[in-house]
């Protein structure tokens, strides 16, 4: 670890202990002085304190109270285990929805009505509102007021998320997703860029947000503090978002370096570090970058860090901000890009091997394939060599595999999709974002975590800020990629191996 955690797991206290007698959520407190339980007393606790503060709906009592009641239902639904929160959810999902036969009920005298008689028609339509606003939601909305309420909230909707997962009968699936859709409007209004706070993370930042910087990178493993050190230093930028509820807790975490070209690979962001240093050997500052060196700002790691905020989008705001700093701060840069993963192209790649290796290679390419894997089955030969990364040091094999592998991926970017889509989910989330598909780089990423994504290639999506709003509209309308005319030329060289199938 790179600091010492936080003093939640320094006293043993965490989110799933079931015998918790302090909850502490984000530095507020939750105080509760409970025997420990059983899970069956547990289940039985939590149901008694749902129906404790659906008794105060629809009632005159002090908000205080209620607030009390939500806050003593919080604290035991993080005290439960998995088993009882999901049948919490279940309960919660099916007795405090929307009454259904109500509604029908409300919507028959209405149309029933006269349309001259205005005073019973908004008395009616008053009445539908209320009832198709589920209790739940008012109970959702009782515990956003609640110091922590809000990051309580999120959590809660990444355990209902998984929960809809796991449920696989129609009826009661259905009931949980509408439970989930019913939150996620909710989060979408709170959540609204309006509400966030830009926070650039450097190394005087506070030690509890370094840790957690360190903690949520899922791109590129942060290894000790002194790679943490260098990448909140000079010549990158990390930049974060914070919501007023959960103010020391990062929603969305980018890494930016600064070079002078738009790099290839992982080690180019080094090496252009190094050629704008040239021959300085000392530790430098921030007043002392080179600006006139800095050309091109890469956006190498996005990480959204709250499961619960899934379909709420942040990172598209958080990259165009932060472009809009770095250009503000470095004038001379002229170039916005990615330096992105493809996770899930390996595996991608292995299932159509398996279908057809002609999928992949020419009959030429085959041949050379079987000659260096002394393996009739190239299929079988690169399922085996796959299952590490110590084949990207095997120059011979490495050559053969560039222009095959580099090929399919332009494809699998390019055309395969989902939904109209692309198929590739880091690649959607950049179309989306106006990004435009640009160069794909072979072994950018030979770490093991790279290999296993994507046989360590990776790709520059570029943005161009002028164009990136008619971009995001061409896709999202018209599900029409942006790529550079190299990828598109590659991805039809594919293609025609494809049609002599």
């Amino acid at each position: 670890m790179i600091f010492i955690k936080f003093h939640l797991r320094v006293l043993g206290i965490t989110r799933n202990n079931k015998f918790i007698s302090k909850c502490i959520i984000n530095n507020s407190k939750f105080l509760c002085c409970q025997k420990t339980s059983t899970p069956y007393e547990t289940e039985t606790c939590l149901r008694k304190q749902l129906e404790e503060v659906f008794k105060f709906k629809n009632t005159n009592v002090s908000n205080w109270i209620i607030e009390n009641k939500a806050r003593a239902l919080c604290i035991e639904y993080y005290k439960s285990q998995k088993m009882d929160r999901q049948q919490f959810l279940q309960l919660l999902a099916a007795k405090y929805a929307v009454q259904h036969d109500d509604i029908c009920n409300i919507a028959k005298k209405l149309l029933c009505t006269e349309s001259n008689n205005k005073r019973l028609i908004i008395s009616y339509e008053q009445k539908l509102k209320s009832i198709l606003t589920s209790d739940y939601q008012w109970l959702f909305l009782i515990i956003g007021r609640l110091e922590s309420g809000v990051k309580f909230l999120v959590d809660l909707r990444t355990d209902i998320m998984e929960l809809m997962v796991e449920t696989k009968e129609t009826d009661e699936n259905i009931v949980i997703q509408q439970l989930n859709m019913t939150l996620q409007d909710l989060l979408l209004l709170w959540f609204s860029v309006g509400f966030l706070h830009l926070e650039r993370i450097t190394w005087q930042s506070a030690c509890d947000i370094l840790q957690k910087i360190s903690d949520y990178e899922a791109i590129h493993p942060i290894k000790n503090w002194l790679d943490l050190k260098q990448r909140v230093g000079p010549y990158r930028r990390c930049y974060v978002f914070t919501h007023p509820s959960m103010p020391r807790e990062p929603l969305v975490v980018l890494h930016t370096a600064l070079c002078d070209i738009i790099p290839d690979s992982v080690k180019g962001i080094e090496d252009a570090k190094t050629r704008i240093l040239g021959d300085k050997r000392k530790e430098i500052t921030f007043q002392e970058e080179d600006k006139s060196k800095i050309k091109a700002a890469i956006f190498y790691s996005i990480t959204s860090t709250q499961k619960g905020l899934k379909g709420i989008e942040l990172g598209n705001y958080l990259i165009k901000e932060v472009a809009n700093k770095v250009i503000s701060e470095f004038p001379m840069i002229r170039e916005l890009s990615t330096l992105s993963p493809i996770p899930n192209f390996r595996s991608w790649l292995l299932e159509k091997l398996k279908q057809d290796v002609n999928y992949i290679f020419t009959a030429d390419e085959c041949k050379s394939m079987q000659n260096i894997l002394k393996e009739e089955n190239v299929a079988l030969g690169l399922k085996k060599i796959f299952n590490n990364s110590l084949w990207t040091n095997e120059k011979e094999l490495c050559e053969m595999l560039r222009e095959p592998l580099i090929r399919v991926c332009a494809w699998y970017l390019y055309k395969e999709k989902r939904r109209n889509y692309a198929l590739n989910n880091v690649a959607n989330f950049h179309l989306r974002n106006g990004a435009v598909m640009w160069r794909i780089n072979w072994l950018a990423d030979p770490s093991p975590r790279g290999v296993a994504n994507s046989c360590g290639i990776m790709i520059n999506y570029r943005y161009y800020l002028h164009e990136s709003e008619k971009n995001s509209q061409n896709y999202i309308e018209n599900y029409f990629i942006n790529a550079s005319e190299d990828i598109i030329n590659i991805a039809m060289r594919q293609n025609e191996l494809r049609s002599k199938m």
